[in-house]
């Protein structure tokens, strides 16, 4: 499809979905990246003077990059709200557990850990599709492993203050910039619009099914200025939490992070060294024979 016409369906969507549920109920879940900061101005392209809050989770995990732009941002729009999480990152790790491979990965873990083999467990080491353990990663399900794993960091640091938020403010859809193109679990999901147990609207995902090659195409097109961690020499592709263990390609973010971000290069060691160490342990997303000297 044409890009324009892309963008007529997008706007109109837009629209049509917040006109019937109700300006009011809506906020943008806004990290400060590509895919929100791109809604960002997509929302006001198709709603010219909406007052739909933008709000950010300062988790403290943020690139330093990634806050100050959000920063810049919100001394010129008053819809951009900050709100913190109740828990440092730090006492989340050690309460509940580290993030590893991936949320699915981290939560049957976490399952098995506190209740042993079950059927959910059992699924998930002998299913035959995609998201089966790998083989190099099933020694975690013995006693042998002792690491905590589980995958509520991302709940705890930014999903309960959003809902904290919610509650406050009285907001009951979050429009997220989630994209299908991401992988993983998005793929699955069918429509834009997602409801609760309830049937009620609840999330809100314009760019699902649009790919990164339109948004790219928009991004220029508008002339939208991004966080400059989007940009040579960094040239990052997502952003998210600095050094998050889920992350696909970590090895090259620590090694563009050791080049122009030391210092943050060194807390992502500090906060996820436990991680960080088993994965260059078994040669999983970390080189092997990496020598640090960072401290």
């Amino acid at each position: 499809m044409d890009n324009e016409l892309i963008l007529f369906d997008r706007l109109n969507v837009i629209r049509d979905v917040i006109k019937k549920h109700g300006e009011e109920n809506f906020y943008l879940s806004f990290s400060g990246g590509k895919d929100s900061t791109t809604l960002h101005y997509l929302l006001d392209e198709a709603l010219p003077g909406n007052k739909i809050p933008r709000v950010f989770a300062d988790t403290g995990i943020e690139y330093n990059d990634i806050k100050e732009f959000v920063l810049s941002m919100q001394a010129a729009d008053e819809r951009i709200q900050i709100i913190k999480p109740m828990q440092n990152v730090k006492h989340v790790l050690e309460i509940y557990g580290y993030p590893f491979k991936s949320k699915l990965h981290a939560h049957v873990v976490a399952v098995y850990q506190r209740s042993g083999k079950g059927n959910y467990v059992k699924r998930y080491l002998n299913s035959d599709d995609i998201h089966q353990c790998p083989k190099i990663l099933r020694y975690q399900f013995t006693s042998e492993f002792n690491l905590k794993i589980d995958n509520k960091c991302c709940q705890k640091l930014k999903k309960e203050p959003f809902k904290r938020w919610e509650k406050a403010n009285k907001k009951t859809i979050a429009i997220t910039g989630m994209m299908a193109s991401e992988g993983g679990q998005r793929e699955s999901i069918k429509g834009c619009i997602i409801t609760d147990k309830d049937g009620k609207a609840s999330k809100f995902h314009p760019l699902l099914k649009v790919s990164e090659e339109w948004e790219q195409w928009y991004i220029v097109k508008r002339g939208i200025k991004l966080c400059k961690l989007y940009y040579p020499p960094y040239s990052f592709k997502r952003t998210g939490c600095k050094g998050c263990p889920f992350a696909l390609h970590l090895q090259e973010q620590l090694e563009t992070m050791s080049r122009l971000m030391p210092s943050e290069r060194k807390q992502c060691e500090l906060i996820w060294q436990p991680v960080y160490a088993e994965y260059r342990r078994i040669g999983y997303r970390l080189k092997t024979d990496e020598q640090l000297r960072l401290f």
